[in-house]
């Protein structure tokens, strides 16, 4: 499509202003979307299941005036649900699931006059840092077809990435917003925990490391979805602390000259490649020349803490779901319902672990939390946010993060999420900014970690950032 096209020039923030000024209609904008996707997605495979003529239906019925009217959204295939389409969680076991309503989050976006085109691929029940699963097929980087999209929000980076839609809906349990936006370079923010709700899904155990939200290609776009969707429902177990004002606003405000934290290696791991590490002392030298002060630390924790204690929460939630699934379907486990590498883990979990091992967990994630907690106090010493790289390698080759090859699994994934999946074991914000590439012009991001509720902080930071330092939006046309 022209360049000249609103979805090419402006983001979702400035294409809800085009519709309020009748610059471009509703209907426009939805046409041209399904017209990418089209055209668009059989090279890349970022999409899962759609829903154009309910789509159009929508606008012609007439949306509501809210903050996101008429912006075309896609919504991540992840206890995310769309009324009417399949729910599968990247999953043959839940292939055939068809909710009837909405999830709240998807409430949320329909409410402010999101369109809702359809779902996004997703690795099986969102165990890999790629997405490759075997129900939708690999979902490929627009930028490299060779290459990985990330995971586990890789359909959503992939359809932004390539602007089929200005935004799409996202979630982190490990990295899995944060690990897609450096692959696709776009900014990604994982809010603070409980900043948004999980219903209808009472994810108790894998709740306290795993929140919703979304991946865009500015930092205004990430305030104004976190706007339409943060805020705890009645009886939430979890709830982040109430912002200070809109993030749309906390995003416009100065950050003020913040004391940086910069570490190059994830608490006792090896230090990230060469490549990561060059783009992240860039990095550190755009911060300085902002005016922020820039001190070398090490992040106070172990990698045995934060992926192992990470590891059992989930593995314990992904016994209990596939457990409620089967006893839904009133049958056992077949050979063919789960990848071998998610039915290895399912076998390991629910024949090894104890309700003594989940307390030790969640006593490690509180551990953690308050350790990095006190690096990130200032006023005792610390710092006001913590910069790292988002990954520790460049962007990977299809077929190394390859969930039908668990060995593959078990000796590469640890190093893609080796610096997220500690933020969330302690909840904390962090987002990922797309400020470098590889050799082969492959996006690098780096990371940036507040405190609990500091999401403004990390927006108002990021926003400077982009302002001094603009990344390209989309990946290039061929």
């Amino acid at each position: 499509m022209s360049g000249e096209h609103p979805l090419d020039r402006l983001d979702a923030t400035g294409l809800v202003a085009a519709v309020g000024a009748g610059e471009v209609t509703p209907r426009e904008l939805v046409e041209e979307s399904i017209a990418r996707i089209e055209a668009r997605n059989p090279a890349v495979n970022a999409i899962a299941h759609t829903r154009f003529e309910e789509a159009l239906a929508e606008v012609d019925a007439g949306l509501p005036d809210g903050p996101l009217r008429g912006v075309p959204v896609l919504v991540k295939d992840l206890y995310a649900d769309v009324a009417g389409l399949p729910s599968t969680r990247g999953s043959r076991l839940w292939a055939d699931h068809r909710p009837a309503a909405d999830s709240e989050l998807v409430r949320r976006y329909k409410a402010a006059g999101a369109v809702v085109l359809g779902t996004t691929n997703v690795p099986e029940l969102g165990y890999n840092a790629s997405t490759e699963g075997r129900l939708f097929g690999p979902c490929r980087n627009p930028r490299d077809l060779s290459r990985s999209t990330g995971g586990s929000s890789g359909g959503s980076a992939a359809a932004v990435a390539a602007a089929m839609v200005p935004v799409a809906t996202a979630s982190d349990g490990g990295g899995s917003i944060r690990i897609p936006a450096s692959m696709n370079g776009l900014f990604g923010l994982k809010p603070s925990r409980g900043r948004v709700s999980p219903a209808p899904y009472p994810t108790l155990l894998s709740g306290p490391v795993s929140v919703h939200h979304a991946l865009t290609t500015t930092v205004r776009d990430s305030a104004l979805l976190l706007d339409v969707a943060h805020g705890s429902l009645p009886g939430d177990a979890f709830g982040a602390p109430t912002p200070a004002a809109s993030f749309r606003e906390l995003a416009g405000r100065a950050p003020g000259r913040l004391r940086i934290g910069l570490a190059t290696a994830p608490g006792d791991g090896a230090p990230a490649s060469e490549q990561v590490l060059a783009v992240l002392r860039a990095a550190a030298d755009l911060l300085t020349g902002l005016g922020h002060d820039v001190v070398e630390t090490a992040l106070d924790h172990t990698l045995a803490e934060a992926q192992g204690g990470g590891a059992v929460l989930m593995g314990a939630g992904l016994v209990a779901g596939v457990d409620a699934r089967l006893a839904e379907l009133g049958r056992e486990l077949r050979d063919d319902d789960l990848e071998p590498f998610t039915r290895m883990l399912y076998e390991h979990y629910r024949g090894t672990l104890t309700g003594a091992d989940v307390a030790r967990a969640l006593e490690t994630a509180q551990q953690v939390g308050w350790r990095l907690g006190r690096q990130l106090d200032r006023q005792a010493g610390g710092v006001d946010v913590l910069l790292t790289p988002t990954l520790a390698e460049p962007v990977p080759p299809l077929g190394l993060l390859d969930t039908t090859r668990p060995e593959s699994i078990w000796e590469h994934a640890g190093r893609y999420s080796s610096f997220t999946s500690v933020f969330n074991l302690t909840g904390q914000p962090a987002m990922s900014l797309p400020l470098g590439a590889d050799e082969h012009g492959l996006p690098i991001g780096v990371q940036v970690a507040a405190d609990l509720g500091r999401e403004g902080l990390l927006l108002a930071l990021a926003a400077q950032v982009e302002r001094t330092a603009p990344w390209e939006r989309h990946a290039p046309r061929n």
